[in-house]
């Protein structure tokens, strides 16, 4: 019994962590740029954890178990393997604002946060008392650049001598003049992408990342791109878990009335 109620336990675990990512996006439904996240879950077994020289002994003598070697493989339970971020395309949203700049297709902009260089899809900018081109938390936007090449020296700073248009592949003109050219990139290993607060991206630091420049991915001026998540898909899904995690209480309570109910009739008979 007390194997089942660890099993029943840690998929109660695994529904509540589910149900907290499900809210998350939710919330962020209306979040311009936002990408959803989702939950990966595996099977634990304690067979599989087992030093390879662990020493097992039947525990039926003379019993039809005995010619088998369970290595505790009857012992299993839900793990939590980790989080994925949705990188699909959200839907583009006319503003109207010039310095709106919504990307289509694969790619990230380059951004310089206070913890070093940072990648995001918002493309929501505007222009700081210094000039500089901004995200909405003050981040300098990045120029297309060398490698090597230090992040602070590619920012860049509007003029203000005439109109600001921006080409479907980044480059932005202030007039007839051009200015500079925004830093798209793409990640071909997106496991190696990890949010980092402020609808920005980081590194993890046990994955190298694949970068390279983004091809095809297409700036639209005046746009912004809308979150990725689906409220219908995601209502759906938190029904699904708050109905599993309600299923794994009730097993969880039913394991704990059979405990009780062994433990006394053990006394009864014990006092007998």
């Amino acid at each position: 019994m007390s194997k089942g109620i660890y099993t029943a336990v840690s998929g109660a675990i695994a529904q509540s962590a589910r149900l907290d990512t499900i809210a998350n996006n939710l919330a962020n439904v209306n979040t311009p740029g936002f990408k959803r996240d989702g939950q990966l879950f595996k099977e634990y077994l304690t067979s599989y954890e087992k030093e390879p020289g662990t020493i097992t002994v039947p525990r039926i003598p003379a019993s039809i178990e005995s010619f088998y070697d369970v290595q505790g493989g009857d012992k299993s339970y839900v793990d939590i393997a980790g989080s994925y971020t949705d990188f699909s395309q959200g839907s583009l949203k006319q503003t109207g604002n010039v310095l709106d700049l919504a990307l289509e297709g694969d790619g990230f902009y380059e951004v310089l946060a206070p913890e070093g260089v940072r990648l995001t899809r918002v493309g929501s900018f505007s222009k700081d008392a210094e000039g500089r081109l901004v995200t909405k938390q003050g981040y300098p936007v990045l120029s297309a650049g060398g490698a090597g090449q230090d992040p602070s020296t590619r920012q860049i700073r509007l003029t203000g001598n005439g109109s600001i248009t921006v080409s479907p592949a980044g480059e932005i003109f202030e007039g007839a003049q051009p200015l500079a050219r925004l830093s798209i990139l793409s990640v071909t290993n997106k496991d190696s992408l990890q949010k980092a607060g402020q609808n920005t991206f980081s590194f993890r630091e046990n994955l190298q990342p694949e970068i390279v420049v983004a091809a095809d991915a297409k700036v639209h001026q005046g746009y912004n791109e809308s979150s990725n998540v689906n409220p219908v898909k995601e209502m759906t899904e938190m029904i699904a878990a708050t109905r599993t995690f309600e299923s794994t209480q009730k097993a969880i309570q039913a394991y704990d009335q059979m405990a009780g109910k062994a433990a006394n009739d053990i006394s009864k008979l014990n006092n007998g």
